[in-house]
């Protein structure tokens, strides 16, 4: 019977989560816009934890997986965590620690330069959505 249970429990659906990317153009340069989004995070007394540097890693191994399409011309990754912002969401729910650390986008393609985020769920987590979105507007200019 137990078994019975668990599998009907695995066979219910999940939640959906409507997430999304949200991306805002940049006037200026692509430097101009990850120095303005590294500064944006660091004027809110914040630490940039890590800069993934995913348009480096897409060219430098575009020849070894047989790409053709160059996609970015560069395009990088702020991650980062506040404290308080953390704190106050993971009280809410602890496993909201697996949005953790938060980032900010920079990128630049065809179309021109961005920066942007990801949306979470609605919720505890609009809180973080806020201070991303400050951030990017605040960068943006």
């Amino acid at each position: 019977m137990r078994h019975l249970s668990l599998a009907l429990i695995l066979a219910l659906p999940l939640p959906a989560v409507a997430e999304e990317i949200v991306a805002v153009p940049f006037e200026g340069s692509y430097d101009d816009a990850a120095f303005a989004v590294e500064n944006a995070i660091v004027g809110r007394g914040l630490v940039v934890d890590h800069v993934s540097h995913v348009g480096e890693m897409l060219n430098r191994t575009a020849a070894d997986v047989g790409a053709t399409k160059q996609i970015f011309t560069d395009a990088q990754v702020f991650q980062f965590c506040s404290a308080v912002v953390s704190r106050q969401v993971m009280e809410a729910d602890p496993l909201n620690v697996g949005y953790c650390p938060y980032g900010i986008f920079v990128f630049e393609n065809e179309d021109g330069v961005k920066i942007g985020y990801r949306t979470y769920p609605d919720g505890p987590m609009d809180v973080v959505e806020d201070l991303l979105k400050d951030i990017v507007e605040e960068a943006g200019g």
